[in-house]
């Protein structure tokens, strides 16, 4: 993070003049252009206007335009949002993807449900804690997982705990959000990671903790005080447990809404940002956007950190405006499922081009996807925990399908050591195989 240019402030004299003046149509359509992404001061100066239009007035014809559809989200701290169209077309296309009475199978194979969910919890679980600094790569963090290893030192152990945390929230989605309960995520996600033990699940007691540029130091964000947050916390779990507010704001924002006011408010020492994530993944599977457990957020969040940080930046600097925060957020939603579509695309296609396989006869839809791995890769080698991790079946049903393809003469064990075996194709392999390849 660091400290970004503040927008100049527009007097109300300014604000009235542009109210009662609307902006020449060429401008208005800038306008649009500008809130459809809810662009901030730093790239607004920079548009070109075909009337005379200084950039100061274009700014005030946005601030405007964003004031007409203001609400108060969090009036104890005068945090607003500028409802705007595109973030409304966006909220109704994601109900029409994200919930309903779709069900699962609509998106998601019925036979492949269960894998698809356990990576994409693993997935988020992984970007999530990557993003607050576990430095380890995907794939040792997914076989760790995988294969339920102990965690080697706080990296792993940040990415184990945050998987662990998600699979609490999916079973208890529907549990109404308490005090206790908040800091009870707070210690699954930060446990035996912390400097000082004992800050796992206890709210901070000091305003010693700022937010700051990992490389100058400077300060870009300081926390309202410890002392509000007895009565915060109260807030946010009627916030997040109320059925039927006063003031109806669309269930996906009032997620964002959730995650933004954890990160501002660092109610505890560490782990804010991640349990503000975890927080939101549940309220959006507590109104019942079923697809947010086959989505892996973080790993869009993580691919665009730095807009990440500048939507809170802008945020503040804007006069606690959070349309940056909602904008980007809604944004990374869509993203992810878009990345999802893709990605079963991408898996349905491989597991119609090993069903080719099935051909040989006397062989499952595994055993061909297996078959697939090794004309794939020639210099595959698979263990049986490989193949049991890989499709969730047992042990035993995983030795069996490998034991099946060495009795065709398709592969053949070798051994790691005195109790481990490996498994690659077999000289024949290839002649077998060959017919069935295009």
């Amino acid at each position: 993070m660091s400290i970004i240019e503040t927008p100049p402030q527009i007097d109300h004299q300014e604000l009235f003049d542009s109210l009662v003046t609307p902006p020449h149509a060429d401008v208005a359509a800038i306008v649009d252009r500008i809130n459809e992404e809810y662009e901030y001061w730093d790239t607004v100066k920079y548009k070109k206007c075909t009337r005379k239009c200084s950039p100061k007035k274009l700014w005030s014809y946005v601030k405007v335009s964003r004031m007409r559809n203001m609400i108060s989200v969090w009036p104890q701290f005068n945090i607003f949002l500028g409802i705007t169209n595109q973030m409304q077309r966006i909220c109704h296309e994601l109900d029409m993807n994200f919930g309903g009475s779709w069900g699962t199978s609509s998106i998601i194979p019925g036979d492949s449900k269960e894998k698809y969910l356990v990576s994409s919890l693993m997935e988020e679980a992984i970007f999530s804690s990557q993003m607050e600094g576990a430095a380890t790569t995907r794939q040792v963090a997914k076989e760790m997982l995988r294969k339920k290893m102990t965690p080697k030192g706080k990296s792993q152990q940040m990415i184990a705990n945050n998987y662990q945390t998600i699979q609490f929230v999916v079973q208890n989605q529907d549990t109404p959000l308490t005090v206790e309960l908040l800091q009870r995520i707070h210690r699954l996600m930060t446990e035996n990671t912390l400097d000082n033990p004992e800050d796992a699940g206890r709210f901070r007691m000091n305003d010693d903790v700022v937010v700051e540029n990992g490389i100058t130091h400077e300060i870009v964000h300081r926390p309202p005080s410890f002392t509000v947050l007895p009565s915060f916390v109260k807030d946010l779990c009627v916030f997040f447990n109320d059925e039927k507010p006063k003031v109806f704001i669309h269930p996906i924002i009032r997620g964002i809404i959730i995650h933004f006011m954890i990160a501002y408010m660092h109610p505890f020492v560490d782990g804010n940002g991640r349990t503000a994530r975890a927080l939101f993944y549940w309220y959006m599977l507590k109104q019942k956007y079923w697809l947010t457990e086959y989505l892996s957020i973080s790993r869009v969040i993580a691919n665009s950190k730095k807009s990440y940080e500048k939507s809170f930046l802008y945020t503040e600097a804007d006069s606690n405006d959070m349309g940056y925060f909602v904008a980007y957020n809604l944004r990374v939603l869509d993203i992810s499922f878009k990345q999802l579509q893709r990605y079963l695309k991408r898996k349905q296609d491989e597991k119609k081009a090993a069903n080719t396989f099935l051909q040989l006869g006397d062989i499952n839809d595994r055993q061909a996807q297996i078959i697939k791995m090794f004309v794939d890769n020639p210099k595959e080698v698979i263990t049986v925990k490989d193949i049991q991790s890989k499709f969730l079946i047992s042990a035993t049903t995983a030795k069996s399908d490998i034991m099946g393809l060495t009795h065709r003469g398709l592969i053949d064990e070798f051994a790691f050591n005195k109790v481990k075996r490996g498994y690659v194709r077999s000289n024949k392999f290839e002649e077998a195989v060959k017919p069935f390849l295009k």
